[in-house]
């Protein structure tokens, strides 16, 4: 085939894929609109006393008889429904109407209005269709809790939705986890891990010298808002490795779990971040290291080495990982790419005792912790204690 008809080619399959895209936006936008005023209509019904008990369930049979095959309304679907128009309800009004069919109006007619202002200028809606819509759409950065991107907002399914809904509480935390998975294109199943570690809540909290060594403070920014405190390495299952001691656990067999897990592992960590090797050889001077992990992160445009420690940060450590990142910068890092930065990940570390000594290195260095799957069966009860508990509980 010629470069003529190859271009034709690209032109058109550009074409066909943006046109699928667009198609499946606004069938999600459609749904969202149809769920969010199903969950208003049922809401302001069910919640003001005007139907009696079992009315949803009574709602959910009667529309199964009638347009059999139908799915997603169950009983418990509308109340997710109702349950999506209240958690969004402050930020997203539609009409003041009953008619169900206005209220598809008020998320699809939303995408469109760029700001606040131009909510007045939607001329082609009637009077009685107005959208009082109330959003701020902002560039493309972090969210604040007053701060929505509609179109991050919009590209979310029903089911992501319920997902944050259902694992925050907070307006700040759901906008912060709609615009990750926006930006990372989290499936539902991703969004699931991603809450249960709590990102949220341990982003941007390592101790680390990034502000001091990165000299793009909007990298050193990047790079502080990227790494956690802590990684729920959930994935890796202490005592099916068969290791000879399971009270501790070495950073070798952690390594090759995670190798062996290496998607997940990459997921846990962030975004755009690309595997690079396992024990990676570095040799200076006929010296011989080898760093436990390297990433490469294409946002930040720089190597990443991750060190993994057994048991409790020891001071060394920061020494050891300084010498493999001055070594990456001279012989391996490409002339246009940042310096690297080091993560050492470790089972424990006084915060306060981290921070204090990493500011005396000059190369990026941050340090987090881990736990598995034994660290956290370990707070969880025990299935006796859970009969216990249930047993306690029916006597009251």
């Amino acid at each position: 085939m010629n470069k003529e008809l190859m271009t034709a080619v690209k032109a058109i399959k550009t074409a066909i894929l943006e046109s699928q895209y667009r198609a499946a936006k606004g069938v999600n936008i459609e749904q969202l609109s149809l769920y969010f005023g199903i969950g208003r209509y049922v809401s302001e019904h069910s919640r003001r006393g005007f139907w009696g008990t079992g009315a949803i369930e009574q709602i959910s049979e009667r529309l199964q008889r009638e347009l059999p095959g139908l799915r997603g309304f169950s009983a418990a679907n509308i109340k997710f429904m109702r349950q999506f128009f209240e958690e969004w309800k402050f930020l997203i009004q539609p009409p003041e109407t009953d008619d169900l069919s206005k209220f598809s109006k008020s998320i699809a007619v939303a995408t469109e209005i760029t700001n606040f202002k131009s909510i007045a200028r939607a001329s082609d809606l009637t009077n009685s269709e107005v959208v009082h819509t109330r959003l701020l759409l902002f560039e493309k950065r972090q969210p604040t809790a007053a701060e929505l991107d509609f179109e991050e907002f919009a590209s979310l399914s029903f089911t992501h939705h319920m997902e944050i809904i259902h694992k925050t509480k907070e307006i700040k935390e759901r906008i912060f986890y709609i615009h990750q998975t926006f930006v990372n294109q989290w499936d539902k199943y991703a969004l699931r891990d991603i809450l249960k570690a709590d990102l949220f809540h341990h982003q941007g909290e390592l101790p680390n010298n990034f502000s001091k060594t990165i000299p793009n403070k909007t990298n050193a920014l990047k790079a502080i808002e990227m790494f956690k405190d802590e990684y729920l390495l959930d994935y890796i299952n202490v005592e099916e490795l068969g290791e000879r001691d399971k009270a501790d656990i070495d950073e070798r067999v952690v390594e090759k779990e995670i190798i062996h897990n290496v998607k997940n592992f990459i997921m846990t960590f962030g975004h755009d971040f690309a595997f690079v090797g396992n024990q990676y050889h570095l040799e200076i001077y006929g010296h011989d290291q080898y760093p436990d992990l390297l990433f490469y992160n294409r946002e930040l445009a720089a190597l990443v080495a991750v060190e993994l420690k057994r048991g409790e940060f020891k001071p060394a450590y920061l020494g050891q990982l300084s010498a493999y990142l001055r070594i990456l910068d001279d012989k391996v890092k490409k002339p246009f790419e940042n310096p690297s930065i080091g993560i050492i990940l470790c089972k424990q570390a006084d915060k306060n005792f981290v921070e204090y000594l990493i500011q005396g290195y000059e190369n990026p260095m941050g340090v987090a912790t881990y736990k598995t799957e034994k660290d956290i069966r370990k707070v969880l009860p025990t299935e006796e204690e859970l009969a216990k508990a249930m047993d306690e509980e029916s006597r009251h």
